[in-house]
């Protein structure tokens, strides 16, 4: 992602965002509401364009062809409410040849969803489980999700998290994510890309930011966000 800017009509979601995503992977997307998260993932999953700059993914120019090699899920996602949990998934398998079922029937046990229940019956954290399930059942070497956590009931978040990232290969794929819940994520990610206000504050390994900083991450937003 080279000199990316990104212009609505009434405003600028991102400004000016350089930076080349590490292969083999995680890595958090944070900043507060209208910072630019969501619409970082929509460019790099090549579902929307830049207003100048450019994006690439695998050498070539992000669109939406990149949905095949892509796998992305948004805080909002749409799912036909007729189909049961288990259509759902043999729907997504239909669409995406890198969907393995069987993994997705795993993931869909992991997170407790029944397979005979519709999609219009299902609440709203275990819609949000079920977008989970068909995104990272696919085996594309590239994983965005959009707010994983939004709607799960606290009390299962963690395990939840770890049961998720037990599911991504780091030797093939690269998981993106965005979240509000930064202490949740931040012993799982590798590296960090901190937004403000549509500018890129950093991107840090976690790692060196916990040595050359002495501080958590939610402490280094705390002071970083003032």
């Amino acid at each position: 992602m080279t000199n990316v800017t990104k212009k609505y009509i009434k405003q600028t979601a991102l400004k000016d965002i350089s930076l080349t995503i590490p292969i083999g992977k995680i890595i958090g997307i944070v900043g507060g509401n209208g910072s630019g998260k969501s619409t970082l993932l929509r460019l790099m999953s090549g579902l929307s364009l830049p207003t100048s700059g450019s994006v690439t993914v695998n050498g070539e120019m992000a669109n939406r062809r990149t949905g095949k090699i892509v796998s992305y899920s948004s805080e909002l996602g749409a799912f036909y409410p007729i189909f049961t949990v288990r259509e759902a998934l043999q729907f997504q398998a239909s669409q995406f040849v890198d969907f393995n079922l069987a993994k997705a029937e795993e993931i869909m046990k992991l997170m407790r969803l029944d397979p005979h229940m519709k999609v219009k019956a299902l609440s709203k954290g275990n819609r949000g489980r079920l977008q989970i399930v068909l995104t990272l059942a696919r085996e594309a070497p590239y994983i965005l999700m959009d707010e994983p956590l939004s709607g799960l009931d606290p009390m299962v978040r963690e395990s939840i998290v770890k049961g998720m990232i037990s599911y991504v290969d780091l030797k093939s794929q690269t998981l993106i994510m965005t979240s509000h819940e930064v202490a949740e994520i931040e012993t799982l990610i590798d590296s960090l890309i901190a937004l403000k206000e549509g500018s890129l504050l950093t991107m840090a390994d976690v790692e060196e930011l916990h040595e050359t900083e002495a501080l958590r991450i939610t402490d280094w937003m705390k002071r970083a966000y003032v």
